[in-house]
């Protein structure tokens, strides 16, 4: 990779605190306007163009889907051809056309559906035309190509603006994932009340034009950093790069390796290559046949590279692709992870709907899906305490940078999770015990007030285990493959989702667990469940980080 800046003078002039207002506003502000628009679209679908439910699930869960998948399309892009920077422009701008486009659809009469009349018995809901829902795809198909470019790029776009080879760089990459979501978990609250509220009690145009304006704020902010960011540039496809290196490995598999690898096997570094150099390892040593030189192998009188680098690979070019495939079991143990949180952040709503949510002795009751916002109020609190109280003391204790290592912090997180699943059983089986043999009721008589605690663990859990395995992601990939791996968490959330509805899906059919009428099932047994299936993945991941080797860096 090289910089595109003046910065091919060798020496990298990272910026890092000072490019932070810029970078961190940037994603506050296109988080609030993502978050913003995208969280009640299902509402939006169905009480403004008078969709059926069935579609509009369809639609939005497609929708979820898409952009999840398309981080994997984004990351290609920009560590092939274009880099960070500008698919981050790019994408940043489409996904500000796309909220204006969807604003328009609520602010224009003409642009969605008439308002439901009021004839009797049934009010009579006309849906929209091929033109209006031509309109409304469109601005989806932009917010599509937003979301694909953003979610693999930002994270690693800010870590990239502190020298890693620094300690107050390294401390600086460790406070930046920590701030980003904290960032990330304000505007989901603010989405999810200030906005939402707007939107359904206020005005539709008017709601999704708020997150439109945040988006344009965050374009903004992103372009006038320009000059003080660092933008790296890829030099080459990553991922030809892998390919290469396994067909290398699989011609020569009949090979011995040479009995000191890393002083026999061939090692060529391009001159403009800004990848740290990576020590030998003896994990996946069957790829490391990729570097053998034979008699057949020719190499490059100019640069020392080799003529066919589908036969003959450099040694560092072998272990970068190690440290691709290492990460992969904590990936599979992440995307298992976050099965937990989907579920419990599912059901804590219908257990809230069937628990008494009024608050002290006035009427007001706090609406069931709010009970989610619980969850992110305790990343909220608990990041800055964290990142300022806690971890100067833990480098004091542990004698590490980060206090605990990265892989210690997700099996904290894992750990943590099942603790929420049993808490949550628990709880389960009070509000529904008070509801069969005191009311006899829908309505249980335990206060919703006791969800809190296995949402604000649900939350606890998360802060440890999907910020350190974002973090981990962005460390102990190679710095050419960093947006492929930022994409790893987002294609780990696709498939835990639709691994949730697997799981759900087998319970509801072979028993009665998962019932309507909560009062009528076992919710409880369904979150032990989980936590069983938690305790396997801790026990998975633990074997996991016990073989895993932290990427080194040759001296």
């Amino acid at each position: 990779m090289e910089i595109d800046r003046e910065a091919t003078k060798n020496e990298i002039n990272y910026r890092g605190i000072r490019a932070m207002p810029f970078v961190i506003g940037n994603e506050t502000f296109e988080k609030l306007g993502t978050i913003g628009s995208s969280s009640n679209l299902l509402v939006y679908l169905t009480s403004v163009f008078h969709l059926k439910t069935i579609t509009a699930t369809n639609i939005v869960n497609i929708f979820n889907g898409t952009c999840n998948f398309g981080t994997l399309l984004g990351a290609f892009l920009s560590d092939t051809y274009f880099g960070r920077y500008n698919i981050l422009g790019f994408a940043s701008v489409s996904s500000f056309l796309g909220m204006l486009v969807l604003t328009l659809t609520a602010a224009v009469s003409k642009l969605h559906p008439p308002i439901c009349g009021n004839q009797e018995p049934a009010p009579v809901c006309v849906g929209p035309t091929l033109g209006q829902m031509t309109f409304l795809l469109v601005s989806f198909c932009l917010l599509v190509i937003g979301a694909s470019g953003i979610r693999p790029c930002n994270l690693a776009f800010g870590a990239d603006q502190f020298d890693p080879k620094t300690e107050s760089g390294r401390r600086g990459i460790s406070s930046f994932f920590n701030w980003y979501y904290f960032t990330y978990t304000f505007a989901v609250m603010v989405s999810l009340t200030v906005i939402v509220y707007v939107q359904t009690s206020v005005s539709w145009s008017l709601g999704l034009a708020i997150p439109a304006i945040m988006m344009f704020l965050s374009c903004a902010l992103f372009f006038v950093g320009t000059k003080i960011y660092v933008r790296l540039v890829p030099k080459g496809s990553p991922l030809s790069s892998v390919a290469q290196v396994l067909v290398a490995a699989f011609k020569k598999r009949h090979l011995q390796l040479p009995e000191q690898p890393c002083y026999s096997l061939f090692n060529y570094v391009p001159s403009n290559s800004l990848s740290s150099l990576l020590p030998y390892t003896d994990q996946f040593r069957f790829l490391s046949k990729a570097a053998v030189k034979t008699p057949e192998d020719q190499i490059n009188s100019s640069d020392g590279s080799a003529v066919n680098p589908w036969r003959l690979c450099s040694i560092q070019q072998v272990e970068e692709v190690k440290c691709l495939l290492r990460v992969i079991p904590i990936w599979v143990a992440g995307t298992i992870y976050y099965v937990s949180v989907v579920q419990s952040q599912n059901y804590v709503i219908f257990q809230a709907l069937q628990s008494d949510n009024q608050l002290g002795h006035n009427n007001f009751h706090i609406p069931p899906a709010s009970f989610i916002v619980i969850s992110m109020l305790s990343i909220t609190i608990w990041l800055p305490i964290y990142d300022r109280v806690l971890l100067p003391w833990l480098r004091k204790f542990t004698g590490k940078e980060d206090g605990f290592s990265l892989l210690q912090k997700m099996g904290i997180g894992i750990f943590l999770s099942i603790v929420t699943m049993i808490i949550s059983g628990i709880v389960e089986d009070r509000r529904r015990t008070l509801a069969m043999t005191r009311e006899k009721g829908a309505i249980s008589s335990m206060s919703g007030l006791w969800l809190i605690p296995q949402m604000a663990l649900s939350g606890l859990s998360e802060a440890f285990a999907l910020i350190s395995e974002n973090e981990f992601f962005y460390k102990q990939c190679p710095e050419n493959m960093r947006s492929i791996a930022a994409s790893f968490f987002f294609v780990g959330l696709a498939g835990s989702s639709y691994l949730s509805s697997f799981f759900s899906s087998v319970v509801h059919k072979t028993s009665n667990w998962l019932a309507e009428d909560l009062n009528k099932g076992k919710l409880d047994c369904f979150y032990y469940l989980m936590a069983a299936l938690e305790i396997l993945n801790l026990g998975y991941f633990l074997v996991c980080a016990k073989w895993y080797k932290y990427k080194g860096v040759a001296m």
